[in-house]
């Protein structure tokens, strides 16, 4: 990784509006990340990572963080990171062409070829969500390895879509927070969507008055995958029938919900202070957000995999009533050595615990059955 000189010219016009609201949107990132506090283990170098794919969106967060670190004269704190999944032919030289701009922007990049799990022909949601998945632990990783902040380039348009496929779905308070615009992880990475007030359409003028040349994934005109539909059609459908500025309601009910989601979780928290047995009396009178909360916590911290809607409602209901309800069976993943194991949750008195037992193997058609009981 070499350092880009400090010196560097202003690459952008002197009347460039939709740019400096790109700046102003990364300023107290970059600001922030440049300081000359303490230097600990999360944060050993000065800067930030920025998420690179090559598109509108990304190269305006990139360009505008490199100018802010200019101001500040480190041009080189900033560290484009594009990742190639390899699902679409010719993604290597779209990576490459990236990495090339972000350089001569005045930031330093690097490519990562990461695997993706599930086949790289792009049918369905399994793919594309399998490299999203691959894509997101690359760069945290970059992140991590670097101990600098990392800055998506999700902007208010992508919120809005979040949003309204939740509401599709008939999700909860949480999913339907949108995406985080500043969330730090158990180790310590720091994730910020700085651009999430700003409109697809200001990173496209972006571009266009910094003579960038943006790329143009083909999954994003895939009328196959919902976010596609959601942006193509369902949003501007609502704008027509329902009057203008949806887009922008959408990402404010996210901030709202965000908050109240916050308060509840943390109460949740307070709630939950054992991850063994859970004292149903103690979890039968909380509020039913509340309660829903605690018992979907409870659950995961005891191993099993994230729960759906049906699985925090059978629970809720082995709590408060319990008569005749057998165990209540949760998502696990496979333990090694125990392919056939099965995670349950059941009464025990008057807590709840988790057990683990094991499903019979499949018998086969030859195999005689025994007699019923």
């Amino acid at each position: 990784m070499t350092d880009a000189p400090s010196d560097r010219r202003p690459f952008w016009p002197r009347r460039s509006p939709a740019f400096l609201r790109a700046r102003r949107a990364v300023r107290g990132v970059v600001g922030e990340s440049l300081d000359d506090g303490p230097r600990t283990y999360q944060r050993r170098a000065p800067g930030v990572v920025v998420g690179l794919s090559g598109g509108a969106d990304s190269l305006a967060l990139t360009a505008a963080c490199v100018a802010e670190a200019m101001a500040a004269g480190e041009c080189a704190a900033v560290h484009a990171v594009v990742v190639d999944h390899g699902l679409q032919e010719g993604s290597a030289a779209v990576a490459e062409k990236a990495a090339a701009t972000a350089r001569g922007l005045g930031a330093t990049a690097e490519i990562i070829r990461v695997d993706v799990p599930g086949g790289g022909d792009g049918a369905g949601e399994g793919p594309e969500a399998a490299a999203r998945t691959a894509r997101h632990a690359a760069l945290h990783g970059a992140a991590l390895r670097l101990g600098r902040p990392l800055l998506l380039a999700h902007t208010l348009d992508d919120q809005a879509e979040t949003v309204l496929l939740g509401l599709a779905r008939g999700a909860g308070a949480t999913a339907l927070s949108g995406m985080d615009p500043d969330r730090t992880w158990d180790d310590g990475v720091r994730v910020v969507r700085p651009l999430l007030g700003l409109r697809r359409a200001d990173t496209e003028a972006v571009c266009d008055e910094l003579g960038l040349e943006p790329w143009h994934d083909p999954h994003n005109a895939d009328p196959r995958f919902a976010r596609v539909r959601a942006r193509a059609t369902a949003l501007p459908m609502l704008e027509e029938l329902l009057g203008p500025g949806i887009a922008e309601n959408l990402a404010r009910t996210a901030d709202l919900l965000r908050a109240d989601a916050r308060a509840l979780d943390a109460l949740a928290d307070d709630a939950l202070r054992t991850a063994d047995e859970l004292d149903v009396g103690d979890v039968v009178t909380l509020p039913d957000a509340v309660r829903t909360r605690v018992l979907k916590n409870w659950a995961e911290a005891n191993g099993s995999a994230p729960l759906a809607a049906a699985h925090v409602t059978a629970l809720d209901k082995l709590v408060g009533d319990h008569r005749g309800r057998g165990p209540v069976a949760l998502p696990s993943a496979e333990t090694p050595g125990h392919p056939g194991s099965r995670l349950v949750a059941h009464r025990k008195g008057g807590t709840l615990a988790v057990s683990r037992g094991f499903t019979a193997p499949p018998r086969s058609r030859s195999e005689p059955r025994s007699d019923p009981k």
